[in-house]
């Protein structure tokens, strides 16, 4: 059914259209075939309404002056006036105002009409009301708001308007997050706000000229308690030429939970984490088979090359659950989230060390599951601070009976677009480490890999003994694994964490 702004619209373009010469000058042009030439010679069209002369002197009054279409300059909406134009974009939405900005540095001017752009901001968050009259209160607000526009540079109320729907956004993502799984510490509707948001991920892969380019994620998978994305493909750009990758979040700038999120459209772009890819050396390389070799970045990237052109084959970021959706969707393009400020929680018994911590652990990839374990009522005393770290102990090396096996072999899925693999002995690690009230304490994900070691405790008869370490700035993790030959599987017979001074003082106000 037919509105009134497509029948206004509809009569703007049918004046425009006939404000166009045909080629060959005024009257040189027939009609189509079987139609005579219509008033001043302009080529009728079924259904089409005319600018006589007096559209025509109107024109001429106001010393506007149209050029005759050519070969070389053919009738098109650039051609257009700018007072047309701005017509034309005030029966646009925001979103297709914001669209429509992006073609050229002409229509990004225009778009950013105050006066378009305060009618859209006054629509959107004027108060509702249940009756037909308006108090005068509300009338003035709206006369200074207008008067206010000529006061604006061009562009503030677009700015005002993204501004405030960014702000309702990050206010409903707080209502969705707020209830939180008592068993897990963290938000229990996550992995439903991922698939409900329209959230993604893109890599920018920057080189050394500035030159940039942007990678939309091919696979994603969602585990219990971390998410896998992927990048692959052939049209990676050289190695060699590249400088850093940025890791960002990617949502619709405009969020309607009543409509299911729109592939296209405005972005809004939300800084994770940025790596240097200069790092990819022998220490950053945690495993490799015969096509490829992988590299470790922190926090959570995995870097795989090609072995024989030492190009890139894939990426895979791995992100724990813990503040994701605030990381993916409430940063800037080169500004990551801030974390709120921590309130220091009071600890009852200060002298008595940890206690009360529990411990979520899995060992996974591409969607099996090696290990899923979890540990409850963990204590520390005192005095097991070593070296600047308070050392807890999940798992005892001298207790059987806390030894844990590993389902299935052990290895780290990948593939592209052409190839596929497993890299042995390869997982990702996420660790979920609670405090003493049941909030997250130090979470994590990231790629690790087995290596061959000698059992920190003393020689051992079972088998071969590997370990796993992880280590970033708020901890470690140390875990030793023997090979059981007879039953092919890997049981774990130590596992430990190093949480870091510093991190427990700011945790809890303490001065240890």
């Amino acid at each position: 059914m037919a509105t009134g702004r497509g029948r206004l619209l509809l009569q703007h373009w049918r004046g425009l259209q006939a404000l166009h010469w045909p080629p060959g000058g005024v009257g040189a042009a027939p009609g189509l075939a079987g139609e005579a030439p219509g008033p001043a010679g302009f080529r009728k069209r079924p259904g089409t309404i005319y600018a006589g002369t007096a559209t025509l002197k109107q024109c001429a009054r106001r010393g506007r002056h149209y050029k005759q279409p050519s070969a070389d300059h053919p009738a098109s909406l650039e051609s257009m006036p700018s007072e047309i134009l701005l017509k034309i974009f005030s029966y646009l939405d925001a979103v297709t105002l914001l669209c429509t900005g992006c073609v050229n540095r002409r229509f990004y001017h225009l778009a950013n009409d105050n006066f378009i752009w305060i009618r859209i901001y006054s629509t959107a968050f004027s108060p509702k009301r249940s009756n037909w009259q308006v108090n005068s209160a509300e009338k003035t607000a709206v006369s200074m708001n207008l008067l206010s526009v000529e006061d604006k540079e061009a562009g503030y109320w677009k700015k005002e308007y993204i501004t405030k729907q960014r702000a309702s956004v990050k206010a409903a993502l707080a209502r969705v997050l707020k209830p939180v799984n008592p068993y897990t510490g963290l938000p229990v509707k996550t992995k439903e706000t991922l698939r409900l948001s329209g959230l993604g991920w893109v890599i920018i892969l920057k080189e050394k000229n500035g030159k940039e380019y942007i990678m939309q994620h091919i696979d994603l998978l969602i585990n219990d308690s971390s998410v896998t994305i992927i990048w692959y493909g052939r049209n990676w750009p050289q190695l060699a030429t590249l400088s850093t990758l940025d890791l960002c979040g990617v949502t619709p700038v405009f969020m309607d939970r009543s409509k299911p999120p729109s592939k296209n459209g405005p972005r809004w772009l939300s800084l994770i984490a940025k790596y240097n890819l200069s790092n990819l050396t022998e220490s950053t390389m945690i495993g490799w088979d015969r096509l490829i070799r992988i590299f470790c970045l922190h926090p959570g990237l995995l870097v795989g090359l090609w072995k024989r052109e030492e190009e890139l084959a894939f990426v895979m970021a791995n992100l724990h659950f813990h503040h994701l959706v605030e990381k993916s969707t409430l940063g800037s393009a080169t500004v990551p989230y801030e974390l709120p400020p921590h309130t220091p929680l009071l600890d009852d018994n200060p002298e008595y060390g940890l206690h009360g911590y529990q411990l979520h652990v899995d060992m996974h990839s591409g969607g099996v599951f090696y290990l899923c374990g979890t540990f409850r009522n963990l204590f520390t005393k005192k005095g097991s601070i070593e070296n600047g770290y308070v050392k807890l102990v999940v798992v005892r090396f001298k207790n059987n009976t806390e030894h844990l096996p590993l389902i299935g072999k052990v290895g780290l899925s990948w593939r592209t677009d052409l190839f596929s693999g497993c890299i042995k002995s390869c997982s990702i690690m996420d660790i979920t480490l609670l405090d003493e009230y049941g909030k997250p304490f130090w979470c994590l994900s990231s790629p690790v890999c087995m290596r061959s070691s000698v059992p920190s405790d003393g020689p051992n008869f079972l088998g071969q003994t590997y370990c796993v370490d992880y280590v970033d700035s708020e901890g470690k993790v140390h875990v030793e694994l023997v090979w059981i030959k007879e039953t092919e599987e890997y049981f774990i017979v130590s596992l430990v964490l190093y949480l870091k001074i510093a991190k427990i003082n700011h945790w809890f106000g303490t001065a240890y």
